[in-house]
């Protein structure tokens, strides 16, 4: 039964902004008795092969992914895509544009805390940095817990790097159309991540969930490593309510800084279809 399988549909490797190879990855997965994988790099596909390899030879399923990372109604929006081809020349171009502005952005994030005494960030950062190309905020944020200038990772996201804080550089994504249309056309299945993390009205994510429908979205994660139980709970009367496939994926980055390990998350609410309940 599809329930009965460990199934962990998001995380992330070094080839984005996780702490471990891909290979590496897979085979903590393993241990940790989860049953089907899907590697999900923001905006990166580059480790799919290897994180397959490495899948096959531990007996472990794994499904091909990718986190998109979408500009929606003013907010950053992640689109998970399921099953894709990770040589979709159209999807590996339209991930390309996407990462483009991200170095820009990063010297931007660096001249401003250097403006309020903490210099040579950028230099910092890439010190944690696997893809040059995909330098971000989990970058600086361990950057400024090595300097010293926060305990955690947690802290430094309650100081420096978000809106009105120092540190923070809006940056545009894709569209959601861009990414559910790079999902489709690469074979995929699109599902919202982490809904729970993001600050619209419920006005506004009904027409999230409504564009995102008509678009050809499938899914939306509801047990998921960014939210609580009682989000959980809320998320299954969303996809209940539209109509929604449910994923479950811890979001994991790495050993010492993610909520939930590799495998580690409760099932999915009985009620639900899952989004994997056709693939096996």
């Amino acid at each position: 039964m599809e329930s009965a399988l460990n199934v962990d549909l998001h995380c992330h490797s070094q080839v984005s902004d996780g702490m471990l190879p891909p290979a590496e990855l897979a085979a903590r997965a393993r241990r940790n008795g989860v049953d089907v994988l899907a590697l999900t790099d923001h905006d990166e596909v580059g480790g799919l092969h290897e994180a397959a390899a490495a899948s096959r030879e531990l007996g472990m399923r794994f499904v091909p992914g990718v986190e998109i990372s979408v500009t929606w109604a003013g907010e950053t929006v992640h689109i998970v895509g399921l099953r894709v081809d990770p040589d979709d020349a159209v999807l590996v171009e339209g991930l390309r544009d996407t990462r483009s502005g991200r170095e820009r952005r990063a010297r931007e994030m660096a001249a401003q805390l250097a403006a309020v005494g903490i210099p040579d960030a950028f230099e910092g950062a890439l010190v944690h940095v696997g893809n040059p190309q995909l330098i971000s905020r989990t970058h600086f944020a361990r950057f400024l817990v090595e300097r010293g200038v926060c305990k955690d990772v947690g802290e430094v996201f309650q100081n420096y790097l978000v809106e009105g804080k120092p540190g923070y550089v809006p940056m545009r994504w894709a569209t959601l159309a861009d990414a559910v249309g790079w999902i489709r056309g690469a074979g995929g299945v699109a599902a919202i991540a982490h809904p729970g993390r993001y600050p619209y009205t419920p006005l506004q994510f009904h027409a999230l969930y409504d564009e995102f429908l008509q678009l050809g979205g499938r899914g939306i994660e509801v047990v998921t490593g960014s939210h609580t139980p009682d989000q959980y709970r809320e998320y299954a009367e969303v996809a209940t309510r539209y109509g929604f496939l449910a994923s479950r994926g811890s979001d994991f980055h790495g050993p010492e800084e993610s909520r939930v390990d590799l495998g580690g998350l409760p099932p999915l609410p009985a009620q639900l279809t899952p989004i994997w309940h056709d693939w096996f």
